[in-house]
């Protein structure tokens, strides 16, 4: 299948949803489909090889077509749409996969028969991302007009029904699309994933012998403060016993000057190490030298039920125990004292306690850990590919 998929940012770019972006493509592409991914040109100088960046292996079937336009930020955008629209309707594609809301929206106003079959996958209810997230970047003053989210609402509810198959990295948010706009059938549930790569680093000698001797907890990606690394520093604090990593903080953004002033006032010192930004392929052997991983979530719109986090899969292939808040969109992927020790959102009290009692119990750490870690089999890029196969013979047969 000739798919043509489409994405509006820099590329690569240092971010989860660049890593989602590149790994699902390839998966895709390593089935055998023909991938076209469509992006914005990075903006490195040189600029830097995707391939390279995400420490990737090239696949003949995928290949990755930087957009290049100049002027204002809207100039560029309005080009690139039209550029994926074109593309799309030339001919010679298959079936557009995107996650872009207003690409869909475009393609969805031509009538079926004129088009390639669409696939829309979505990461969120637009209009409720959108008023949501300024707040939770700590920039009230960038809320949303009310003619903006009613234009986002407006887009989804011309997508939902008419996009050939639909995609939610969730169940609950599938749930809250039907409750919102109407039921429609041909929706499928396709998480994100983790690479086979970090399933070796986590089975390595080194990390099941200890290559230290302290209990290490971790914590990886983003210090936005809904992402409740916050707590996970407190946590630490009130837990001597444990040693503390943040693979993590884009030097470019005040969270990382927030973290560490945090961990300063509460007198970590070298019991906290922060990375800084990692190259996505780094991660997997950072993590690796850690016995527990936390996901403490603060309790969001999103994150209870629109979120599938990458760092969540990255904790399942390593093989360690792990703590995260009891919030719905986790709960589809792990089960509390089975899989994972479940403390309620945002409480840094009830995650130190996790955290010790974890510490003093090797065997229970290497119980939850083995555990997860059979879970991870179901949660690779691979088995992503699988399932987002069904949606689209499910959209090419409608």
């Amino acid at each position: 299948m000739n798919i043509l998929s489409f994405a509006d940012t820099r590329f690569p770019i240092e971010r989860a949803n660049g890593v989602q972006t590149m790994a699902t493509c390839r998966a895709m592409a390593a089935r055998g489909h023909q991938v076209t991914l469509l992006v914005r040109p990075d903006t490195a100088v040189p600029p830097r090889d995707p391939f390279q960046f995400y420490g990737v292996a090239p696949v003949s079937t995928l290949v990755i077509e930087a957009v290049a336009a100049r002027g204002g930020a809207r100039g560029r955008r309005v080009h690139l749409l039209w550029t994926g629209l074109r593309r799309a309707l030339s001919g010679g594609v298959d079936l557009v996969f995107t996650r872009d809301l207003e690409l869909a929206a475009l393609l969805a106003r031509v009538p079926a028969s004129l088009r390639p079959k669409l696939v829309y996958e979505s990461h969120g209810i637009a209009p409720v991302v959108s008023a949501s997230m300024p707040a939770l970047l700590g920039r009230p003053d960038l809320a949303p007009s009310g003619r903006k989210i009613a234009r986002l609402d407006h887009r989804e509810a011309l997508v939902w029904p008419r996009a050939d198959a639909y995609v939610t990295i969730t169940q609950t948010l599938a749930d809250d699309l039907a409750a919102r706009y109407g039921l429609r059938d041909r929706v499928f549930v396709v998480p994100d994933g983790a690479s086979p790569a970090a399933t070796a680093h986590a089975s390595s000698p080194q990390h099941n012998a200890g290559a230290h001797t302290r209990v290490r907890a971790a914590y990886a990606g983003h210090l936005y403060p809904w992402k409740g690394v916050d707590a996970f520093v407190q946590a630490l604090a009130a837990v001597p016993e444990v040693d503390g990593l943040i693979v993590g903080g884009h030097p470019g953004e005040s969270d990382l000057a927030r973290v560490t002033a945090l961990a300063q006032s509460l007198n970590l010192g070298t019991r906290l190490t922060i990375t800084g930004l990692l190259a996505p392929h780094e991660v997997a052997a950072a993590l690796a030298t850690a016995d527990i991983f936390v996901l403490p979530n603060t309790s969001t719109a999103i994150s209870e039920r629109y979120t599938s986090p990458l760092k969540l899969f990255e904790y399942l292939a390593c093989g360690g125990a792990i703590i995260a808040s009891d919030l719905p969109a986790l709960g589809e992927v792990l089960a509390h004292n089975e899989t994972a020790l479940f403390v309620p959102p945002g409480d840094a009290a009830a995650l130190a306690a996790a955290l010790s009692a974890l510490a003093a119990d090797p065997a229970r750490r290497r119980r939850l850990g083995a555990a997860a870690q059979l879970l991870s089999h179901d949660y690779t890029w691979d088995r992503r590919a699988e399932r987002l196969d069904q949606a689209f013979a499910a959209a090419v047969s409608a």
